[in-house]
């Protein structure tokens, strides 16, 4: 594997959605990522379909679109971390890893002597995060978790879907689990910290990450307005809640996204749209008039966007400056000619697939190469590999097999 992590080894403990992002995230990057998986069964999200990929005949495998989306550039070996001897390949592996992620219940790893106080004694360069939904502390520390449950909890279907006095109002979540994406985002942020610190220090250290207190981070915006003013944030369908006009708007044969940023790109945006009466009105001159007065600024824009089509917007907002796109479906955003160009969608060499696609990581380096070459693995696809690795021979091996430990 290249990329700037391929001197980095990480041991993934994690399963579902934040972990496995984090550490997909750090396997882009060249680490060597080896996920541990329990015998038989693997991360809950390989049985998380349909869909499922196709094996080279048409068939099911066993591999769900969820698994496939999240463990890209892992190597998985298959451990049972009840069996003693199985605690034990956890300890070698840990011995040697730089990063250790996990998302187990809190208090259950230490349980088995495979906390953070424990490993660090034999590895005191390890990194250790603990990715649970509430945290190491709290009253809710113990308590599961999982993404649409936080988006609840954390304000943010409170701000997410139509307006409560329209048709379809009410709360929504967003449309992929946000929570545990972006959790996992500033999990990868936090132990990569940790790295550049251990360079310094040659210590490892320990870091708690909550997804409540990472849905209430990202809140940003909207929980600032509220600090600020006291005022509760609502559900505003598409409408920007700071800066308009920024909404979806319909034409004659789909809809388009405008993103008016300022005030030079609202005129830019009214003459192309024949209606260069509005800049002057006091009612829409500044940004923070047209938020007041955002109804009536929206009902003309719609009115004259409405009378032609996608195509004809478009290029015609491109050219005088003002953000504005088409909304894709998942299938056209893939066949849009910008992420093409781009290569964010590619096939990988699957073992019992022929292939399988990946939205590769949005990373860009000028001089390291990232390279996709690994796909998301089976079941215990490097158990034997891993553990010859570690110095088991067959026999070896054999008798882990017979003990229930893999």
């Amino acid at each position: 594997m290249s990329g700037p992590l391929s001197h980095v080894t990480v041991l993934d403990l994690s399963r579902i959605m934040a972990g496995p992002w984090a550490t997909q995230i750090l396997a882009d990057l060249g680490a060597d990522v080896i996920k541990v998986e329990r015998p038989g069964v693997g991360d809950d999200t390989r049985g998380w379909g349909p869909p499922f990929l196709k094996d080279g005949e048409g068939g099911d495998t066993k591999e769900a679109g969820y698994f496939l989306s999240v463990n890209r550039g892992k190597r998985s070996i298959t451990i049972n971390l009840e069996t003693p001897e199985g605690r034990d390949v956890i300890k070698a592996l840990a011995a040697t890893a730089d990063i250790l992620v996990e998302n187990y219940k809190v208090g259950t790893l230490a349980r088995y002597g495979l906390d953070y106080a424990t490993l660090r004694q034999t590895n005191p360069r390890l990194i250790y995060a603990s990715v649970t939904g509430f945290g190491q502390t709290g009253p809710k520390a113990k308590h599961a978790a999982y993404d649409f449950m936080i988006q609840a909890m954390g304000g943010l279907m409170s701000v997410t879907g139509e307006r409560d006095d329209r048709p379809g109002g009410g709360p929504q979540k967003v449309g992929v689990p946000i929570v545990d994406l972006m959790t996992g985002m500033y999990a990868c942020v936090a132990v990569l910290a940790a790295l550049a610190r251990r360079e310094r220090t040659g210590q490892g250290d320990y870091i708690d990450i909550a997804m409540l207190d990472v849905q209430s981070a990202f809140l940003a915006n909207q929980a600032m307005n509220y600090l600020v003013s006291g005022k509760i944030p609502k559900r505003l369908g598409n409408s920007h809640p700071n800066i308009q006009p920024q909404d979806v708007f319909e034409c004659s044969d789909g809809y388009v996204a405008v993103a008016v940023g300022n005030d030079e790109q609202f005129v830019k945006f009214c003459d192309v749209i024949s209606r260069p009466d509005l800049p002057p009105d006091p009612r829409f001159t500044k940004n923070a008039d047209r938020v007041r007065n955002l109804e009536p600024m929206t009902d003309a824009i719609r009115a004259a966007l409405r009378v032609q089509t996608m195509d004809y917007w478009v290029p015609a907002f491109d050219a005088a400056g003002v953000p504005c796109g088409k909304l894709n479906t998942i299938e056209t955003l893939f066949k849009d000619p910008q992420l093409v160009e781009r290569g964010m969608l590619r096939q990988i060499a699957h073992p019992t697939a022929g292939t399988v696609p990946q939205v590769v990581s949005p990373i860009r380096y000028q001089t390291a190469t990232l390279a996709f070459e690994r796909p998301p693995p089976l079941l215990g696809q490097h158990t034997r590999e891993i553990l010859t690795e570690l110095g088991f021979d067959e026999p070896g091996i054999a008798q882990l097999r017979h003990q229930g430990a893999i």
